[in-house]
């Protein structure tokens, strides 16, 4: 692997893609040391084994000591000071996802933004698949890069996030993917300037050859669009136009080259149309045959935590959109809804929370929990009842009163998830049994 036989590496960063980092390292021949925050962490005995030096409890100095590589793991913010001292020596920094990029001999696709990244990312793989390639999801998605770069597949879909692209000097995906913009994670890049440059570096080792895919719906995200030094195409929720992939009638149709009908989709939600839409205009010019891409879009489903209904009462729907993690998203799976109540709050990253009173025609009252919790009754109390819930049961049990025997309640957080659970997942968990439990117990009163 180009760079990395001989060198002595730090990897900053214990989990999924530290891990990865650490075993791909070694394997390529190099030295490894791990740098870890935390005191208590799963597999070192594992990593020893393998001959990685590993330090936990925090990051010194020393532990750059003799390194000539730093490999940063994504949950490790740009201006922490292991990083800045790594600069401060002129040690390279590269992301998993340059790891990854300097292994891998397979073509790759690659989709980042702000919201849909892993729907895009699941279905481009299942139209590779569907078109008979050997093709996996991989990246920021949950199998990382660099061990999928490695495993001899026929073609690769890279969920990249903005942590990854900051550092990454030679990746250079085939087809490239920029679903949208919006204002997130500033708290790791510090403003939102930082963290829209580091979006733009999906398409930053594009050339001639290659194809960019952009948002024509998205104002933010056609001005960085527009920069990429390669092929553009676009899609859009509207009729496409010439080279371009959107909808007729409601159904997805593609007139790149030449105009395919696709069909219509198992959902309307306007997040998933648009994921498929993007996802098409990628395969097509990845190579894959319009058949196969129809074959693999049409079977795509709504991944979970993404706008679902997950139980009933009476007339009162209870919708898990836990994967709304910032405003944008929020108010995405808020269209064309009302007489709703909002269950939002947690980890603000940073980001202007404001947004969302331009909600509020579609709401009916407002739950907050969390860190940002008093910032979301600040923004809402005096026009919609608002109320503060310390749990997840308190916040279902709260909306649905607030619901009044109609309507929709609503997890879509804009928020981190980490303050008050595991992740996502686990906090669309909570709210699901949450949910159920409560109708289960007025069906038996």
């Amino acid at each position: 692997m180009s760079g990395v036989e001989g060198r002595h590496a730090l990897v900053v960063g214990l989990r999924s893609s530290g891990s990865a980092a650490a075993r791909v390292l070694i394997a390529a021949g190099a030295r490894v040391r791990v740098s870890e925050a935390r005191d208590d962490v799963e597999g070192l005995a594992e990593l020893q084994a393998l001959g990685v030096e590993v330090f936990t409890g925090g990051h010194e100095h020393s532990h750059l000591d003799g390194v000539d590589l730093v490999v940063a793991s994504p949950g490790v913010f740009e201006a922490a000071p292991i990083l800045v001292w790594a600069q401060d020596r002129s040690i390279p920094i590269w992301s998993e996802l340059e790891l990854g990029a300097r292994l891998c001999s397979a073509p790759y696709a690659a989709v980042t933004g702000t919201n849909g990244k892993t729907t895009t990312t699941e279905m481009l793989a299942s139209v590779m698949r569907a078109s008979g390639m050997d093709a996996i999801a991989c990246g920021n998605i949950g199998h990382p890069f660099s061990l999928a770069a490695g495993e001899g597949h026929d073609a690769l879909a890279v969920e990249a996030s903005s942590f990854q692209l900051r550092f990454h000097e030679s990746f250079h995906p085939r087809v490239s993917v920029l679903l949208n913009l919006a204002e997130d994670h500033l708290d790791w890049h510090g403003s939102y300037e930082a963290y829209a440059d580091a979006k733009s570096r999906i398409f930053a080792q594009q050339s001639g050859g290659d194809v960019h895919i952009g948002n024509a719906d998205d104002s933010e995200a056609v001005a960085i669009s527009r920069e990429a030094p390669c092929r553009t195409l676009w899609f859009r929720l509207g009729e496409p136009g010439e080279s371009e992939v959107g909808y007729v009638d409601g159904r997805l149709v593609a007139r790149i080259d030449r105009e395919i009908a696709i069909g219509r989709l198992a959902s309307t939600n306007a997040g998933f149309l648009a994921d498929a839409a993007a996802a098409t205009a990628a395969a097509l010019s990845f190579g894959v045959a319009g058949d196969a891409v129809a074959a693999g879009i049409l079977a795509a489903k709504p991944l979970p935590h993404r706008g679902q209904v997950v139980a009933m009462m009476g007339e009162v729907a209870f919708v898990d959109d836990s994967k709304a993690t910032n405003p944008h998203a929020a108010l995405a799976g808020l269209e064309g809804r009302t007489d709703v109540v909002l269950i939002a709050g947690g980890m603000s990253k940073g980001v202007d929370l404001s947004p969302l009173v331009s909600a509020s025609p579609h709401l009916k009252g407002v739950v907050a929990i969390g860190e940002a919790a008093s910032e979301i009754v600040g923004l809402f109390e005096g026009a919609i009842p608002v109320r503060k819930a310390d749990s997840m049961q308190e916040a279902v049990e709260t909306a649905f009163e607030l619901a009044d025997h109609y309507g929709t309640v609503m997890l879509a957080p804009a928020c981190a998830s980490q303050d008050m659970f595991i992740d996502y997942r686990d906090r669309g968990e909570r709210f699901t049994r949450a949910a159920v439990s409560l109708s289960e117990d007025e069906a038996r009163g």
